[in-house]
């Protein structure tokens, strides 16, 4: 029977959580990854994960990453206390232990205050846990200094026979070195970022999940539902058996509603996961089937467009060129952000501008500075604004000369790289037909077309508006199976996802043959410079 001292611990954990986290800056929190797990959602992760475990079997229960203890409070609240055999956890931040400890002293909860990467696991099995679960800290891998990161990879692989990748974050590290914790048919419950279901680094956790242990459950929620206020990330909650895998083994995905009660839920064979690198395309998608045909890859060079170091100071109005007499030889149209384009159609006047409400240009200059103090005196003064700051930012560091730009000409077709799927339109990414000379900043990806594509162009002066309609009937669900998603919605397209999409329609359109492209030649391939 669940008592109602565990409602009224639940009561005073939420008003301890809530003052310590008033304590810290947002910042700082950030910084070690501490977002705290809602009550509701502990719950509901509790309820599955033991619904995993035979029928009244004692638990052992462990959570590496305990705060407050959000997950040990839904124990509480979810078996009857006489099954609960041992119950630790693990706290690096005193900030949040000390407290804890005290809050839970009367209880079975043995918390640690120390850094669980660094801890020994036990060594027999009885001593191990069958119940692991966790939010663990979503620290990024820029947070992860090099010396420390490498005694990570080491002391995961070591923990479970697989190297985590260097751009992982530390929630992957705690779920490798997790796994000798765990005794033999144990239970593991997840809630970390989805966003290691489509990541190149999250390659090391999925064989991980998929060769080491026997994984059970993916429940991935809806992006536009966040589950934690202050971090903008779409949450997963990954279920595993501590088991070998068995043969022939289904994975079940769900997505949206609540774990009890998914508003989508699909099988997908894990031999399907092996060869799929967006496991995000689940349960919305079926596998994907086996093609020759062509991709956008094939037909274009997608790349993002300019990275400037501050668009501030290198991106001016005509207004700002002619009050600072800033010569316009070293300046080049670029397109302002979507906000700005009211149609996906831009034209050019005479001298190849966008004929667009707001015009911008690009500072881009590759004279060594003491010629252009000598020669353009005024340029050679605005360059000096930027000394203190902008020159010393990363970008412009590894430029010589500081102020000059990585090469972007303007490109025929131009996507949108960030977008949200709860537009009226139901489309989050914006393909752009732009017959102007501008280029684009980094907030686009431009698509450049390959010798094949790019003669049928000149050939057929009517093609163009043909694949810039194509592209934008693309539907939706295709693009986004492509991307990655954060939370609130907000999708990505890297250009080699981008490239990943089909376009035997582009080809069709263009009048060329859908071979592959080793089949074609070099017409596919880039012409060298």
């Amino acid at each position: 029977m669940i008592t109602a001292a565990a409602h009224t611990y639940e009561a005073r954990r939420l008003a301890l959580q809530a003052a310590l986290d008033a304590e810290k800056t947002p910042e700082q929190r950030n910084m070690m990854g501490q977002f705290a797990t809602p009550t509701a959602l502990a719950k509901e992760i509790l309820a599955y994960a033991v619904s995993l475990l035979p029928q009244d079997e004692p638990i052992r229960f462990l959570d590496p990453g305990i705060g407050t203890g959000a997950f040990y409070a839904a124990l509480r609240a979810t078996v009857p206390a006489k099954r609960i055999e041992a119950a630790e956890g693990f706290e690096i931040d005193p900030h949040y232990g000390e407290p804890a400890q005290a809050l839970w002293a009367r209880t079975p909860l043995k918390i640690h205050i120390a850094d669980f990467t660094m801890a020994v696991p036990p060594v027999k099995d009885d001593e191990r846990f069958n119940l692991l679960i966790c939010n663990p800290p979503y620290v990024r891998h820029h947070h992860i200094l090099n010396g420390e990161k490498m005694r990570l990879q080491d002391a995961s692989e070591k923990a479970c026979g697989v190297r985590i990748a260097g751009l992982a974050g530390l929630y992957c590290y705690f779920l490798a070195l997790s796994h000798p914790w765990m005794s033999e048919g144990g239970i593991a419950g997840w809630l970390i970022p989805s966003e290691f279901m489509d990541v190149n680094y999250g390659r090391a956790v999925k064989r991980y999940l998929l060769g080491k242990v026997n994984l059970l459950r993916i429940h991935r929620f809806n992006p536009n539902d966040v589950q934690f206020g202050d971090a903008l990330v779409s949450s997963a909650i990954v279920f595993f058996r501590k088991e070998s895998p068995p043969a022939h083994h289904h994975v079940q995905f769900t997505f949206g509603g609540v774990l009890a009660d998914p508003k989508i839920s699909r099988l997908i064979p894990a031999e399907e996961l092996k060869k799929e690198h967006k496991w995000t395309r689940f349960p919305l998608a079926e596998p994907r089937e086996k093609r020759r045909g062509l991709t956008l890859g094939d037909l274009f060079r997608i790349k993002r467009g300019v990275a400037t170091g501050d668009n501030r100071f290198f991106i001016l109005t005509r207004e700002q060129i002619e009050q600072h007499e800033l010569p316009w030889e070293f300046f080049k149209p670029i397109l302002p952000s979507t906000r700005y384009l009211k149609d996906d159609h831009i034209k050019a006047d005479a001298q190849g501008n966008p004929i667009l409400e707001r015009q911008l240009f690009l500072l881009d200059c590759r004279l060594p500075e003491e010629i252009v103090k000598e020669r353009n005196p005024k340029l050679w003064a605005y360059l000096q604004t930027g000394k203190p700051d902008v020159a010393n930012r990363y970008l412009c560091r590894c430029r010589k000369p500081w102020y000059s730009q990585e090469e972007r000409p303007p490109a025929p077709f131009i996507c949108t790289y960030l977008g949200r799927s709860d537009k009226k339109n139901g489309r989050p990414f914006r393909f752009i037909w732009n017959e102007s000379q501008a280029t684009a900043a980094n907030v686009y990806l431009l698509l450049y077309p390959k010798p094949v594509l790019a003669h049928a162009l000149a050939t057929d002066k009517s093609l163009a508006r043909k694949i810039w309609t194509w592209l934008n009937s693309i539907e939706a669900e295709e693009l986004l199976s492509h991307g990655r998603v954060y939370g609130g919605g907000l999708h990505k397209l890297e250009p080699k996802e981008l490239a990943n999409v089909p376009a035997d329609d582009i080809a069709r359109l263009a009048g060329l043959a859908l071979a592959s492209p080793q089949e074609q030649g070099n017409l596919f391939v880039e012409e060298v410079a």
